[in-house]
């Protein structure tokens, strides 16, 4: 028997191939924070504080005790051998699991077998991360975010699974699959636009399958929305990154690297003599091809003066502690 709570909440017999799901959404609830909390002791009004918060039912230890009856009748359906058990003890419940428990503590494992090979072996790395991530079915403890123990979980497992995925594209990266995931780290910066580490990863994918005007401007898009969504600059890792693009030899394409495209974007006319050339030599339909070399050297240009307010903020920093000091 198995219970399941990276997606919706549930009881696995393995076995008999049953899926067993709570019906009520307080059973959902109850059963998620006795599989949270599995071999510790839950004290009655931890639990009943889960399922009800500040508007309780009038007898809220006789509801509780009617759920739990429940819920050891789902463990019976689902064929408990007996290991899985929910006992009373005179303060609390307690959930009993056997071996392999949980689909969260699978995920864990398979986890932390694939960051111990990613130096040795990459490929086994990414195999073992992607049935960790497979085992996935929707948000954690979906259905049962009733209280504080499940809310707490359910964001604890979903930022390791972020984590996972940042190590599982660094597998990717070092295995040399850097044209199969550009695709899929696109995907995970449109659901997650403020975590600097996805653009870090695209940047250095795109850059590896010759897309460097892609890679510059993945940085330029992670600047905008961060200085937009948390007014912030990004951070010290994806300036190095840049930094890196930009200097040759720091971060070579492999040489089964395809050469880079023409990027090409629509543009707003420009006004004046300028703008009539460009608009004269532009492809049909407002579209021009972007200058690789213009582009860079705007980067450039923006790199430096991060350097140099970075440099006047130290030195400014550095005065008012001088200051500080001298007073005292």
């Amino acid at each position: 028997m198995q219970f399941r709570i990276l997606g919706p909440v549930e009881i696995h017999d393995e076995r008999r191939g049953l899926r067993i799901v709570p019906t009520g959404s307080k059973q959902r609830v109850l059963l998620g924070a006795l599989v949270v909390k599995a071999g510790h002791l839950l004290s009655y009004h931890r639990l009943i504080d889960e399922l009800w918060g500040e508007h309780p039912p009038a007898n809220p230890a006789n509801a509780l005790q009617a759920h739990i009856a429940r819920l050891r009748k789902l463990l019976e359906d689902a064929g408990s051998t007996g290991q899985e058990r929910i006992d009373t003890h005179a303060l609390g419940y307690q959930l009993h699991t056997g071996p392999d428990a949980t689909d969260a503590g699978r995920f864990h494992r398979l986890c932390a077998q694939g960051r111990a090979v990613i130096a040795a072996d990459p490929e086994q790395a990414v195999h073992l991360l992607r049935q960790a991530l497979a085992l996935w079915r929707g948000p954690a403890l979906q259905g049962s975010l009733g209280g504080d123990i499940c809310l707490a979980e359910a964001a604890q497992l979903e930022e390791n699974r972020l984590v996972a995925l940042e190590t599982l594209y660094e597998a990717s990266l070092r295995a040399g699959l850097h044209h199969g995931i550009t695709g899929e780290l696109e995907e995970l910066i449109g659901d997650n636009p403020v975590r600097e580490r996805f653009y870090e990863l695209l940047m250095v994918a795109l850059h590896r399958c010759g897309r460097q005007a892609e890679a510059l401007g993945t940085y330029e898009r992670a600047r905008t929305r961060l200085a937009e969504e948390l007014g912030v600059e990004p951070g010290a890792a994806l300036r190095r990154r840049v930094r890196s693009i930009l200097s040759p030899g720091r971060e070579p394409a492999p040489a089964s690297a395809r050469p880079a495209a023409p990027v090409v974007r629509s543009l707003p006319p420009r006004s004046g003599t300028a703008g009539r050339r460009a608009a004269a030599s532009a492809p049909q339909g407002g579209a021009v091809v972007l200058d690789l070399g213009d582009e860079l050297a705007r980067l450039r240009r923006r790199l430096e003066n991060l350097t140099r307010e970075q440099e006047d903020l130290a030195r400014r920093f550095d005065q008012l502690t001088a200051r500080t000091a001298a007073a005292r």
